[in-house]
């Protein structure tokens, strides 16, 4: 069967970089999809450096919304998406783009569909009809509030709880490392309820920003500025009509949202590992050094070929997880494989791009160095990476326990 006809022309600047999309798991329209939108992102993205990041992101919602882009990060025809059911491939190649681009369009979208997700999956129709449209427009920031101070990646271990008084939940205690926190203009918060011990007894609930009871205690720099913060709930009223799912299920409805978004996490660290590949391969071929240029030397071009070759057999593993979820199929270990190998790789990648830069590969403002700082926290949020490695060994081991006679 011949070939589609590539959107993006020829081999050679995007089209480059674009080549992955001729792969089986891709249709045309994922193709034309990344067509638009990668001179939209470089067009777009190019003034933001976060100087201001709050009014960064605010702007790039905005721009993001006002475009169509954040109708891919919701789901629902009637609630502003462009599909009933999250496009998981689509969602990963705009991560994947804006990362290329710009890390913080990146965030902003992506924090707007897990921030959201849970509604997407299991709201009401009263709550996808209040909360989504505004989503997808750009007029409502989202946030996804589940990490505390003693339970990040141990869910179970959650403390913040809440308690029903009348047709209210009454929430008490604080949660942390929460993006968007500050800015968010309603958050999805897990609390424990107490229908059952560990994980079974969690519940989620929509609170708005303005909702008596939540304040901004904390907001938290990081190497790459993005907005964070702490939030602490003290006597905070939510009407029963917030909750998402059904009391004691709130773990369910944090892991099938995380189910979707964290393949696209690895979507975003390979954008970020294809823009440090590029910016080695130019940096090595107009690098003269000892008469010659950088590239011309073996040991530079090993190099290249390990990074070239990682970031390859990441994205293998990151979209088939996208292709197979859009299928129907359950992604759990998949998804982990992926979001582990990507981030890795992506490290690695920049890092080595960072060393073939030399000294100016550590001066603040380039892309390699902007590159390095937001690349970190990937292989940590949504499931450190050693999170992945016992989530992949316990799919494992279930698997062979089904099989065995």
């Amino acid at each position: 069967m011949p070939a589609q006809a590539h959107p993006l022309g020829q081999p050679g600047g995007p089209a480059a970089r674009a080549q992955h999309l001729a792969w089986p798991f891709f249709d045309l329209r994922h193709q034309e999809l990344v067509a638009e939108l990668d001179p939209w992102a470089a067009r777009k993205t190019a003034h933001v450096h976060g100087g201001d990041v709050d009014a960064d992101c605010r702007a790039l919602v905005g721009a993001l919304g006002e475009d169509g882009w954040l109708r891919y990060a919701v789901a629902g025809l009637p609630y502003g998406g462009l599909t009933d059911a999250i496009d998981t491939r689509a969602v990963c190649l705009i991560r994947q783009t804006l990362a290329y681009h710009n890390g913080l369009a990146d965030f902003a979208f992506a924090m707007q569909g897990l921030g959201s997700g849970a509604i997407s999956l299991f709201g009401t129709h009263e709550q996808r009809e209040r909360y989504l449209p505004r989503v997808a427009s750009g007029e409502a920031i989202a946030a996804f509030a589940l990490s505390e101070p003693q339970a990040g990646s141990d869910v179970a271990a959650m403390a913040c709880s809440a308690r029903l008084d009348g047709a209210d939940y009454v929430l008490d205690g604080s949660k942390t490392w929460i993006s968007n926190g500050g800015m968010a203009d309603f958050y999805v918060v897990f609390v424990r309820t107490g229908e059952a011990p560990g994980a079974r007894g969690i519940t989620a609930l929509i609170v708005d920003a303005d909702n008596p009871g939540l304040r901004i205690a904390e907001r938290i720099e990081v190497i790459a500025p993005h907005p964070l913060a702490r939030l602490e709930f003290d006597g905070c009223r939510v009407p029963v009509g917030q909750r998402v799912g059904e009391a004691g299920q709130g773990f369910k409805v944090a892991m099938a949202t995380l189910d979707v978004f964290r393949t696209s996490v690895a979507a975003a660290a390979l954008g970020f590992a294809r823009r440090a590949l590029d910016e080695a391969l130019a940096r090595a071929m107009s690098r003269r050094m000892f008469g010659q240029t950088l590239a011309d030397f073996q040991l530079t071009q090993g190099k290249l070929a390990d990074m070239a070759t990682g970031v390859d057999a990441a994205a293998l593993l990151t979209y088939r997880a996208a292709w197979m979820r859009d299928g129907g199929a359950r992604i759990t270990k998949e998804a982990a494989m992926a979001k582990m190998t990507a981030t890795e790789t992506a490290q690695r990648v920049i890092d080595a791009a960072v060393q073939m830069f030399g000294g100016q590969g550590v001066v603040s403002g380039e892309v390699v160095e902007r590159l390095y700082r937001e690349i970190r926290a990937l292989r940590i949020y949504e499931g450190a990476t050693e999170v992945q490695q016992l989530i992949i060994a316990r799919e494992l081991l279930r698997e062979a326990g089904d099989g065995a006679v």
